[in-house]
């Protein structure tokens, strides 16, 4: 019910009266903030972002327009997300390599860069530190150490490459063709992908 909702005039954005909306921060219209959630001072949260319930977002981080957090994530400063992002439930960020309880580490946030169409899924780990590619697909429960490139399917602990994913997230058969060049087209979308250099470009079409 309408009533459930707090909205603020100036930026348009809905917030259930449940979420804590600290002074300070930044959020983009057509954006929803769903129950027990909490949106710290400085963080700021683009157009039309979808935050699920008993969600945190710290001070200092940044997620891009049309992002999907769902239900209890919390995403610590020093994380940066771009358009596009799918954080999945209960997947979880670091920003301290060697935490303590007795040591103060705030001067030590490593940052963390989630690229554009990426997916982290369910009760996925990101150690601090590391870069995940553009479009991107952590699958669930997997613990990333190190980079992530673009377009790369990964899972495990630690997790690993296993392959290679599009735009709309179908895994890529990549082929050689008549002039030697290994291409992959999505069967959702009909996109072409090529493989060159270990690396995953998208086709012009």
């Amino acid at each position: 019910m309408y009533s459930d909702y707090l909205c603020s005039m100036e930026e348009k954005f809905f917030a259930h009266s449940t979420a804590v909306i600290d002074e300070g921060c930044t959020i983009g219209a057509g954006t929803k903030i769903w129950h027990f959630s909490h949106i710290m001072k400085d963080a700021v949260i683009g157009e039309n972002c979808n935050i699920g319930q008993n969600v945190v977002i710290a001070p200092g981080v940044v997620l891009g327009q049309n992002c999907k957090v769902q239900n209890n994530v919390s995403v610590y400063t020093g994380v940066i997300c771009a358009d596009d992002v799918f954080l999945g439930p209960s997947c979880v960020f670091t920003n301290v390599i060697n935490p303590r309880s007795a040591v103060s580490r705030r001067d030590s946030y490593r940052r963390t860069m989630v690229g554009k169409g990426a997916t982290i899924g369910a009760n996925a780990t990101i150690v601090c530190g590391h870069n995940i590619g553009e479009y991107a697909f952590v699958g669930a429960g997997a613990v990333v150490t190190k980079d992530v490139l673009p377009y790369a399917l990964i899972v495990g602990n630690p997790a690993k490459q296993i392959g290679w994913i599009s735009q709309v997230g179908c895994r890529l058969i990549f082929n050689k063709n008549h002039n030697g060049d290994y291409i992959a087209i999505c069967p959702e979308s009909g996109q072409k992908y090529k493989l060159y250099n270990k690396m995953v470009y998208k086709l012009e079409e």
